[in-house]
């Protein structure tokens, strides 16, 4: 039995996908801005009420732990821009993409990611596999579109795993804030 490219990468991402999901299912509102350390990023309201992340651009040492709120914001960022170059349109700025808060209104928002990214896998061929992505690697021409594909897969891994351990890290603390 042969097997394509296209559907290796599709069934990757949906396993990632489901164990993303099973995260997702189970965090509640208080989940997401629980600091487990001092030295961690989140995401503050600026003096609009506007969700902002913590940022830096070039990664401080040690890295700061990662809230689950700053981790959903780092997928959504991170895939809106990836959906930008995927469907040839101009990548939004990091400060254009917007938390939406605490609870269901982030998951909504990173469910429709999953879907518009679901389009995008939906319309490639195997000959689109090898055409260059400009994204996440700039001057890279080496790097493929299928590259790019098992990028998100990875990177959503990796972030679906903090957010898992993040929240159980939380409730083995037994603390609440």
């Amino acid at each position: 039995m042969s097997t394509s490219r296209i559907d290796v990468l599709r069934w990757q991402f949906d396993l990632v996908w489901s164990l993303f999901e099973y995260h997702m299912a189970r965090l509640e509102p208080d989940d997401f801005l629980w600091e487990p350390t001092p030295y961690c990023w989140t995401v503050r309201r600026d003096d609009n009420g506007l969700w902002v992340p913590d940022f830096a651009e070039t990664e401080p040492d040690p890295v700061p732990v990662p809230t689950i709120a700053w981790l959903t914001w780092h997928i959504g960022w991170w895939w809106t821009t990836t959906l930008d170059h995927a469907q040839a349109q101009a990548p939004q700025e990091r400060g254009d993409v917007v938390w939406p808060g605490e609870g269901q209104a982030t998951v909504a928002w990173l469910r429709e990611l999953r879907v518009r990214w679901l389009a995008v896998l939906d319309g490639l061929t195997e000959a689109d596999l090898d055409a260059t992505a400009p994204f996440p690697w700039q001057n890279e021409p080496e790097m493929t579109v299928a590259h790019m594909i098992g990028w998100v897969n990875s990177e959503l891994m990796k972030n679906a795993t903090e957010i898992g351990q993040l929240k159980m890290l939380r409730a083995a603390s037994g603390r609440e804030s």
